[in-house]
C-alpha cells in the first residue's frame, strides 16, 4: 500500500511539473516513478510524450519502445512510436506500429494519419489515399497544450497533410504559446479560423503540398493578423520555378530543370548527360539518382515513384580536393545564418551520411564557417544569398548550396521546409551549438515581433 500511494504521488507530482513547464523536475519525477515500477504504463508514455515534446527524440523512442513491449496493446504508444520511426525514417518500423495500432482499433486516426504519410513517402500513393481521409476528415485542428503560466499569445500553424512543413516544435515555445494546428487540405475555407493572435503558415514544400498551400492561401482571407511566409510567396518556391527564376541573379547558378511525364522523358531527344533525376516532393536523398548516360535512363526512371520526374542539370560542385561540400544557410527575416557544411566523396551530400562525423580537419572547417561565414564563402556568395533572400520574400527559409571556383552560389535547394536541427549530446558537435542556437533565437525574435505586431 504504501508504495502504491507513493507511486500515485510521484505520477501527480511529475504531472503537475510538467503542466507548469517545470521539464526537467518532471522528467526525475518520472525517472523516480519507474525505478519503483519500471513498468508502469502512465509514466512510460507520459515520459515519452515529454521527451518528444522537448526534442529528445531518443529518449522518447526509449520510453515507447517499453512502453509497447510491457503493454502491446497501448495504442497510443503504437502511434507515438510510429511517429519517431518515421521522423527517422524508418518508414518499416514506423508502417508496422500504424498498422498493429489500427488492426487494435481500426478508426483510429492517428494511426490512419501516420499510415497515409508512410505510405506516401513509400511511394505508395494509391494504398495510401484511403487513410488520408479516414485520418483527416473531421480532425483537421489540432490544439497543442499550452504548458505556461501567463497569458498565452495565441498561434494558428497552418500545416500540410502531406508533410512537407516547416518544424514549429523547437520554434513555438509552448510556454509562450496555445498553439492551434490546422490541416489546410481538410479545412473549408468557408469556415471561420480558430482564434489567434498570427499566423504562422508552416506549409514549406510547394512540389509535395500544392493544395496544401491553395487552400491555406484560401483560407487567410479570413483573417487580418500577421501572416509568417504567405502561401502565395511559399508556391513560387517548386524546384522548376526556382530553377528559372533565380539562375539570372547575380552570383547564383542554378540548375536548368524541367517537369517531365515518364513518356515525354523517354520521348525527349535533348536531354545532355550526365543528368539528376528525382520523384517531385521527397527530400534527404530518397528518390534521387544520377544518370550518366542514356541507356541507363530507362530503369532509372522506372525505380522512381509517380508518373512526372525533375530532370535536373548536373553540376559538378567537387572541390580541388575532390570533395564536395553542401553548405546550409537559413535567411530569417532577411538576415543570414549558418546551419551546418556537410563534406562527402558522393555528388548527393547529406549531413547524415557526409564524412563529418569521422573527419576532424572536415569538422574544423565547418567550425569556421559557422564562427566566420563571410570569410569561408566570399562577398560575392554572401550578396548572391541576399538576393535570394529577396527575390523569396520570406520571413523563415533556408538554402542548400555548393560554390564554384569563382564563389558563385550552385544553388540545390530554396525553401521554407529546411530544419535546423540540433546536433547530437556527442562532445564532438559542441562547435555547432553556438550557431544553431543564434538560428533559433533569431526565428523566435521574429515570430514574437510578428504576434505583436
Amino acid at each position: 500500500m504504501q508504495r502504491d500511494r507513493q507511486i500515485a504521488e510521484l505520477l501527480a507530482q511529475a504531472r503537475a511539473l510538467e503542466s507548469r513547464g517545470h521539464d526537467e523536475p518532471a522528467k526525475s519525477a518520472y525517472l523516480e516513478l519507474l525505478r519503483l515500477d519500471p513498468t508502469h504504463r502512465a509514466a512510460l508514455g507520459e515520459l515519452g510524450n515529454l521527451a518528444w515534446a522537448t526534442g529528445h527524440r531518443s529518449a522518447a523512442r526509449t520510453a515507447y519502445l517499453e512502453l509497447v513491449r510491457c503493454h502491446p496493446a497501448d495504442l497510443a504508444g503504437r502511434v507515438n512510436l510510429g511517429n519517431v520511426y518515421y521522423q527517422e525514417g524508418d518508414l518499416a518500423q514506423a508502417r508496422a506500429e500504424y498498422e498493429a495500432a489500427l488492426a487494435g482499433d481500426g478508426d483510429l486516426p492517428e494511426a490512419h494519419q501516420g499510415l497515409a504519410r508512410t505510405l506516401s513517402a513509400l511511394g505508395e500513393p494509391a494504398a495510401a489515399e484511403p487513410h488520408w481521409q479516414r485520418g483527416f476528415q473531421g480532425h483537421a485542428l489540432v490544439r497543442r497544450r499550452y504548458r505556461g503560466s501567463g497569458t498565452p499569445v495565441a498561434a494558428l500553424v497552418l500545416v500540410s497533410v502531406r508533410h512537407g512543413n516547416v518544424p514549429t516544435r523547437p520554434i513555438l515555445d509552448e510556454k509562450v504559446f496555445a498553439v492551434t494546428a490546422l490541416y489546410s487540405e481538410f479545412w473549408d475555407p468557408a469556415r471561420a479560423l480558430p482564434p489567434h493572435a498570427f499566423v504562422f503558415n508552416a506549409v514549406g514544400d510547394a512540389d509535395l503540398c500544392p493544395l496544401g498551400l491553395a487552400r491555406a492561401q484560401a483560407l487567410l482571407a479570413h483573417t487580418r493578423a500577421p501572416v509568417i511566409n504567405r502561401p502565395e510567396r511559399v508556391r513560387r518556391t517548386g524546384r522548376v520555378d526556382n530553377a528559372c527564376r533565380l539562375a539570372h541573379l547575380p552570383g547564383v547558378i542554378a540548375p536548368a530543370t524541367r517537369a517531365l511525364t515518364r513518356a515525354a522523358l523517354q520521348d525527349e531527344g535533348s536531354l545532355e548527360f550526365p543528368l539528376l533525376l528525382r520523384a517531385p516532393g521527397f527530400h534527404t536523398g530518397r528518390h534521387f539518382v544520377r544518370v550518366d548516360a542514356r541507356a541507363e535512363l530507362a530503369a532509372a526512371a522506372a525505380a522512381l515513384p509517380g508518373d512526372e520526374l525533375l530532370v535536373i542539370e548536373f553540376l559538378d560542385a567537387r572541390g580541388h580536393d575532390g570533395m564536395t561540400r553542401k553548405y546550409r544557410v537559413m535567411i530569417i527575416d532577411g538576415a543570414l545564418y549558418p546551419v551546418h557544411l556537410a563534406i562527402a566523396r558522393d555528388w548527393k551530400v547529406h549531413y547524415f551520411n557526409s564524412d563529418m562525423a569521422t573527419c576532424a580537419a572536415h569538422r574544423d572547417e565547418e567550425r569556421r564557417f559557422l564562427e566566420d561565414m563571410p570569410a569561408v564563402l566570399g562577398a560575392r556568395a554572401v550578396s548572391a544569398l541576399e538576393r535570394i533572400g529577396e527575390d523569396l520574400g520570406l520571413e523563415y527559409v533556408g538554402v542548400d548550396f555548393a560554390l564554384d571556383p569563382r564563389g558563385s552560389v550552385l544553388l540545390f535547394e530554396a525553401n521554407a521546409a529546411m530544419v535546423i536541427l540540433p546536433p547530437d549530446p556527442d562532445p564532438r558537435w559542441d562547435y555547432r551549438r553556438a550557431a544553431i542556437d543564434r538560428v533559433l533565437a533569431a526565428v523566435k525574435r521574429m515570430v514574437l515581433r510578428r504576434a505583436a505586431a
